[in-house]
């Protein structure tokens, strides 16, 4: 099959060098690291992978929402080049450097609120997740720790116990640190059984309702959130949750956190997707995946109150903050800055053609998202909403074998994800949604 980015091939996916390659990993790599797609990439370019037998993909996983700006920007890698000729590791708690303090004031300047000031960096966003709890129950002395139902917040033991999703992701992993969940805005599997609005947003009505019990009353250390549940199956709940969500928590001294890893950097059109709703401003931001220009950066980002109430020494880590990755990052926040306009560009056409398949195709639930993050929840019947986790991944497998890298998530593993660059030319997009329709096809009338 032909595609005008590249020669989407006559031989099998995974091509033979790929295929050899996979027999190395079986015999070199843990069974529990998984794979979304078995071919191995040679380079990278824009929003175009190559692989190894000279396959070419249109990326719409970015990394899992990492290369916002797309892969290898020249002002990118001029940065990274520039900085390597400088220095490359001399660990900001020893020797402390300028490009540190740059990316701190980029996440003040541009966070959601005015009152996010303080910054810690880190490495994966699991670690910014993990502090992010730490210094909450360090500020209001205070221990219990909330999350939300369809969640997802990482893989190292606390940022794991706030993950909602068993398998599998927790399963044979127990005992995990002690944390509590209650439920997302799921609009289109409403845990409640009501209807939005007339819900009167009942979801957020019973977070206050659990925190003024018995059990939890005056015990409520933080909640942590994100603005459009991603791994859950990105999510987007109604635009008065987190508002209300805000205002309990302050009610209750609750620390309130905003886990952009996913959402943030531009993705949604605005710097944080939290600033989509008015009235949500959190206490603490946490940050990564795309604030890091392809190399590992997180950021735990909050009010000098309580980014200030742990002891020093009692925050940090060896390679948190390293002078690359700060010089990427803020080499890739400016190009983000100067494109955010065009994510709208990319959510109309993305929103359309979608629209467009869901009238083709019955098996396609619900549309949601917001800018360059979009997703498809399948189902095989829309009365009963049952998941259609099977065929979510055959259309993945079917794309794959068209050129077009795509991922799935959910929390019944139905739901079709797209985070595409924010800057992903508009043929390009347009012949990924062609693929994605035509694999649709493909798997609706096999």
């Amino acid at each position: 099959m032909s595609s005008k980015y590249g020669s989407i091939m006559s031989k099998e996916v995974p091509g033979p060098k790929s295929a050899e390659l996979g027999k190395l990993r079986e015999r070199l790599i843990a069974k529990g690291v998984g794979i979304v797609a078995p071919v191995f990439i040679d380079r990278a370019e824009g929003s175009l992978l190559t692989d190894v037998d000279g396959n070419v993909f249109i990326d719409m996983g970015s990394g899992i929402g990492v290369t916002n700006v797309g892969h290898r920007p020249p002002e990118v890698e001029a940065a990274i080049k520039a900085q390597a000729e400088k220095f490359i590791h001399p660990c900001f708690q020893v020797t402390p450097y300028e490009s540190y303090l740059r990316v701190a004031e980029k996440i003040a300047k541009l966070a959601p609120g005015t009152g996010l000031t303080k910054s810690v960096l880190f490495n994966a966003g699991a670690e910014a997740v993990e502090n992010s709890v730490k210094i909450s129950r360090h500020f209001n002395k205070k221990a219990a720790a909330f999350s939300f139902n369809h969640g997802f917040h990482g893989r190292t033991m606390m940022a794991l116990a706030l993950t909602a999703k068993d398998m599998p992701y927790k399963a044979g992993y127990g005992p995990l640190p002690e944390t509590y969940k209650v439920e997302f805005a799921y609009c289109y599997r409403c845990p409640f059984k009501m209807d939005y609005p007339s819900c009167g947003i009942a979801c957020a009505d019973k977070i206050d309702e659990t925190w003024t019990s018995p059990q939890f009353e005056g015990k409520v250390s933080s909640l942590i959130g994100e603005p459009i549940a991603g791994e859950g199956g990105f999510i987007v709940p109604p635009k008065e949750f987190y508002p209300k969500v805000a205002k309990i928590c302050k009610k209750h001294n609750v620390v309130y956190i905003d886990d952009e890893i996913q959402t943030g950097a531009g993705r949604t059109g605005k710097m944080w997707c939290v600033e989509h709703w008015p009235g949500a401003e959190p206490d603490i931001l946490v940050s990564g995946k795309g604030i890091g220009g392809g190399f590992p950066l997180s950021a735990t980002t909050g009010r000098p109150e309580i980014m200030d109430a742990p002891q020093v020494g009692g925050l940090g880590g060896t390679f948190g903050g390293n002078p690359i990755a700060c010089a990427a990052s803020l080499s890739q926040m400016e190009i983000i800055e100067k494109n955010m306009d065009n994510v709208k560009n990319i959510n109309t056409l993305m929103v359309k053609r979608l629209k467009e398949m869901q009238e083709k195709h019955s098996i396609i639930g619900e549309i949601r998202g917001i800018g360059a993050m979009m997703a498809l929840e399948l189902v095989s019947d829309p009365t009963t909403k049952e998941p259609a986790a099977k065929e979510a991944g055959a259309v993945k497998n079917a794309a794959l074998k068209r050129g077009l890298l795509i991922l799935t998530c959910g929390t019944y593993n139905n739901v079709v994800r797209m985070h595409p660059s924010i800057i992903m030319p508009q043929d390009v997009l347009e012949e990924s949604m062609d693929i994605l329709e035509g694999s649709f096809k493909e798997v609706t009338s096999a």
